[in-house]
């Protein structure tokens, strides 16, 4: 992946240091960008930006707030490059959220390894779910390759949560959010409780944990009865007297769908079981239909020695 850094200047000095300094390093293309240009260069999200506040002509401040409102770069890190190290002026700059200050003259090794290990950082944050900031696909399947390459015992939980398109369809997407956000912690603080593990976001009300032992029944349990005392609070009175709530379908025909409950399907991976990740995750998908198939929260452990 090519990584694009900005450099806001206004004479185009600094783009060719950091071009000589990078020559070597394929992985990253240097785009010169002058201050009236900031707000179009900004819509393409880079990966890193440098300002050399030497050579712009309007208040860095001022350069650094226009980052950080715009919507898409909240999380891009920003370095600013300035000959002026007076303390209040730096702590200004950092005042906006901005990672890095680094005084003139620029060590060029420090600098280096500055950008490198900026956008490495960004890479792994943005790999993360945005909505509960645990690991994506990506640190999903590494992890589910590093137990299978090094031949452990472990058992694999898939978690989802049961007319979750229903709540969300009455309550909008926002209190939805608080009930995936809510149910992520209540997952993390089970894996706590029983011990060590992993924890992942696949997306949307899809969760992931693996953990290295085979008895998993009691963090099931555990799961479950902190969701289901919780999700209570995420509906009105009335819904939670009804035991239910009312939808209307594509055909304006009132559908009736029971309170959001949460499903849990076990795979437990013994050494030799399985081939590689996705023998893992179909057997996921025939546990999770069966448990699919119980109304309300329920869990399911399959326990076979062989898929095959």
């Amino acid at each position: 992946m090519i990584n694009e850094v900005y450099i806001i200047d206004d004479d185009e000095s600094s783009i060719v240091v950091f071009k000589e300094l990078f020559r070597d390093d394929k992985d990253f293309k240097f785009i010169s960008v002058k201050t009236e240009q900031i707000d179009l260069a900004l819509k393409n999200i880079p990966s890193l930006i440098v300002i050399n506040e030497d050579a712009i002509n309007i208040d860095v401040v001022e350069v650094c707030k226009k980052i950080r409102k715009d919507e898409d770069n909240k999380i891009t890190p920003v370095i600013v490059v300035s000959s002026n190290g007076d303390r209040e002026h730096r702590l200004k700059i950092l005042h906006e959220s901005i990672e890095y200050f680094i005084k003139k003259p620029v060590d060029e090794g420090y600098l280096y390894y500055t950008v490198k290990n900026l956008t490495r950082l960004l890479a792994i944050n943005r790999r993360m779910s945005p909505l509960t900031g645990l690991p994506g696909n990506v640190q999903i399947n590494s992890e589910l390759k590093k137990h299978l390459m090094k031949g452990d015992e472990f058992s694999v939980l898939y978690l989802d949560l049961d007319n979750f398109k229903a709540y969300n369809d009455v309550y909008g997407f926002l209190k939805g959010d608080e009930i995936i956000e809510s149910t992520a912690n209540i997952i993390i603080n089970a894996v706590h409780e029983f011990g060590n593990g992993f924890v992942g976001h696949i997306g949307g009300d899809d969760f992931i944990v693996i953990v290295p032992y085979k008895d998993v029944d009691k963090l099931c349990q555990n799961i479950i009865m902190n969701f289901d005392n919780r999700v209570s609070y995420f509906y009105n009175e009335k819904d939670n007297k009804d035991g239910y709530i009312e939808v209307a379908n594509r055909k304006g025909i009132i559908e009736k769908f029971p309170l959001t409950s949460i499903s849990i399907a076990v795979v437990v991976v013994d050494k030799g079981r399985f081939l590689n990740i996705l023998e893992i995750g179909d057997t996921a998908a025939q546990v999770k239909h069966a448990v699919k198939s119980v109304m309300g929260s329920s869990y399911a452990i399959d326990r076979r020695k062989h898929s095959y």
